[in-house]
């Protein structure tokens, strides 16, 4: 599980390294996080370590969030002054993420009850 928490490290020191690099405008995050998950579509699997480092990362994904929490209480005032936007966002990311689950959903059940073209009876 080391060697699972040092890759998952290693992939975010690495997209920060390349957002610096190339002056990306995205987190070095992401960017690590778009190179592993090429990685582990090279790979074809996610080795069990790393599944079990993610799962336990993912169970307690709140205490990930309390130094962005405690950031936005800093900024209180500037965020009481233009909630408008926040409140957009906010809105508007929960529709659009809601929308995209209930399409997936319902993609993948019309795939899992046989109603795609490639899987239909031939005479």
């Amino acid at each position: 599980m080391l060697y699972a928490l040092t890759a998952l490290l290693a992939f975010q020191l690495l997209g920060e390294v390349l957002v610096q690099l190339l002056g990306l405008p995205l987190p070095g995050a992401v960017a690590g996080m778009l190179l592993l998950l090429a990685g582990l579509l090279a790979l074809g699997r996610v080795p069990q370590a790393l599944e079990r480092i993610a799962g336990g990362l993912l169970q307690h994904m709140m205490l990930l969030f309390i130094p962005a929490i405690t950031g936005v209480m800093l900024h209180f005032d500037r965020i009481a002054q233009e909630w408008r936007p926040f409140l957009l966002a906010g809105v508007a990311g929960t529709a659009i993420t809601l929308a995209a689950t209930a399409g997936t959903l319902h993609w993948l059940l019309r795939d899992s009850q046989g109603e795609r073209p490639d899987e239909q009876e031939r005479p």
